[in-house]
């Protein structure tokens, strides 16, 4: 079954472009003109990634995310004019998977689809035992994360970079590496979408975020796994 993707941009050349390049790779697209719209496509419709504007009208693109977050993990990519880096980080924050700035290379949009989309929502599956007796748990079977026994509402993202950063631990992993290995493609930004989603990652896993005992940070290198 092809992947479904949402394209929300209001600019109707650069929606068609997209779709048809999206189309011509093999997913079926669909698009929309404004936020409520997209919003509303996005909750309804089922897609597996949404590429998402910033720029948009009635709604702008931060709402749109901040919405379609309180009910979904579909990744999102967003699509902004904007070079402000208090942009991108928001987005991130907000809980955006990745961002590009236009104007961008189609070559380089449908790579970041294709890192992003091949990632699956965890299956729905009762804890195993072993996450019953053990605090923090990874079940690789279920692309779940339990701890004290009850699963943790982790996007696809931060499952990738717990599951990456636990394969190997005491192993110190460079922004750099997790960038290549996690999101998938090479990076020519900065590298603070990495230090976005390792924050958010341990206010979820961690009792106290400010104080990790499981992804710890080498300062100047990058993080490693502690583990338990």
């Amino acid at each position: 079954m092809k992947k479904k993707i949402l394209v929300v941009e209001d600019e109707r050349t650069i929606a068609d472009i997209l779709v048809f390049n999206l189309e011509r790779e093999g997913y079926e697209a669909v698009s929309a003109g404004d936020g409520p719209k997209g919003l509303k496509m996005a909750l309804e419709g089922e897609p597996d990634l949404i590429l998402l504007d910033v720029m948009l009208p009635e709604m702008d693109g931060f709402e749109v995310l901040r919405q379609v977050r309180e009910k979904s993990r579909v990744p999102v990519i967003m699509l902004t004019a904007r070079e402000e880096e208090t942009d991108k980080v928001d987005a991130l924050e907000m809980g955006a998977d990745d961002y590009i700035t236009k104007p961008f290379s189609m070559r380089e949009l449908m790579a970041r689809v294709k890192a992003n989309i091949r990632r699956t929502a965890p299956a729905e599956a009762e804890a195993p035992e072993a996450a019953r007796e053990s605090e923090l748990m990874i079940s690789q079977e279920q692309n779940a994360v339990y701890k004290n026994g009850k699963p943790l509402d982790l996007s696809m993202r931060e499952y990738d970079i717990l599951s990456y950063l636990s394969a190997t631990p005491g192993r110190v992993v460079t922004r750099e590496e997790l960038m290549e290995k996690v999101w998938g493609y090479e990076y020519y930004g900065d590298l603070r979408a990495v230090d976005v989603a390792i924050r958010r990652l341990r206010e979820k896993i961690e009792d106290e975020p400010a104080q990790p005992k499981y992804i710890i940070t080498k300062r100047g290198m990058g993080y490693y796994y502690d583990k338990q």
